[in-house]
Parts: C-alpha cells; sequence; structure tokens
C-alpha cells in the first residue's frame, strides 16, 4: 500500500493503465491444519477433507479480496484508475504469469525485506521476477 501512496504522481504522469494484481496462496496442509484447529479437534487426527480445502480457499480470497478493495480506494483517492486482478497459486509464478497474459510494461513490486536465511529457504519473490520477467522492474522497498 505504502508504493500506492508514495508513487501516485508517477503513475499519474506514465498515463498508462494500471494492474493490481495479488496472488493467493495454494492451500496447503499446513494452513489446513492450522484452520482445522479448536479445542474440540485439538488432539484428534486431521486430514485435508474437500470442505475444509474449501473453506480455506474463501478464506483466502475475503482476504484478498479485502486487500485489493483498500487498494482500489487508495487509487480512486488520488485519481487513478486501476483494475485489480487475482489468481490462485505461487506469488513468484503467477505474477510472471500475469505480467505476460495482460502485456504489463512495468511491474512494481513491494520489497518486504526478508533476512539472509528466509530468502535462501523461501526465495524473493522480487527477485525471481526480476529474472523471469520481460519487462522493466521496479522493487520499492519501505522506507524504516
Amino acid at each position: 500500500m505504502w508504493v500506492l501512496e508514495n508513487l501516485d504522481e508517477t503513475i499519474k504522469k506514465s498515463g498508462n493503465h494500471l494492474v493490481i494484481f495479488m496472488a493467493q496462496p495454494l492451500p496447503n496442509n499446513i494452513n489446513v491444519f492450522a484452520a482445522s484447529l479448536g479445542t474440540a479437534r485439538m488432539y484428534c487426527n486431521v486430514s485435508s477433507t474437500p470442505d475444509l480445502v474449501l473453506s480455506v480457499q474463501e478464506q483466502n480470497y475475503r482476504v484478498t479480496k479485502g486487500i485489493l478493495e483498500k487498494a482500489k480506494g487508495i487509487c480512486t483517492s488520488h485519481g487513478i484508475q486501476a483494475e485489480m486482478l487475482t489468481e490462485v497459486g505461487d506469488a513468484r509464478q503467477a505474477i510472471c504469469d500475469a505480467v505476460q497474459k495482460y502485456t504489463i510494461s512495468l511491474l512494481v513490486l513491494g520489497d518486504h525485506g526478508l533476512g539472509q536465511i528466509k530468502r535462501a529457504f523461501l526465495g524473493s519473490v522480487s527477485t525471481y521476477c526480476v529474472q523471469n520477467t520481460k519487462c522493466q522492474v521496479l522493487v520499492v522497498k519501505k522506507p524504516e
């Protein structure tokens, strides 16, 4: 959100169409298990039932939609027209796919500032996108 709040003049001057994209994580056993925890079921063997997986997907969608609505509100308040898009999948691949699908000319990413250990294990979305997209990439680090 910091990028939208602070780069509004740059975005307006470019005159380009703004696409705000957010990848929804795929449900995995960890977040399905976490969603299933409760005092009555804490010590039970939990399996990934289709209903539970669907529930996690719906929650991911609600969170994503809320974030995108907030981003759209920021854009509207700055007089910037924006299109909101979301896809389900790994953020790195979903962003690169969206860049190609929507012929994005400039990709702007926020830097979460993962530590070296987390980055080594999880990988950096921005590094992946810089290496795998064919457009210009601007990585914006939020000031401390």
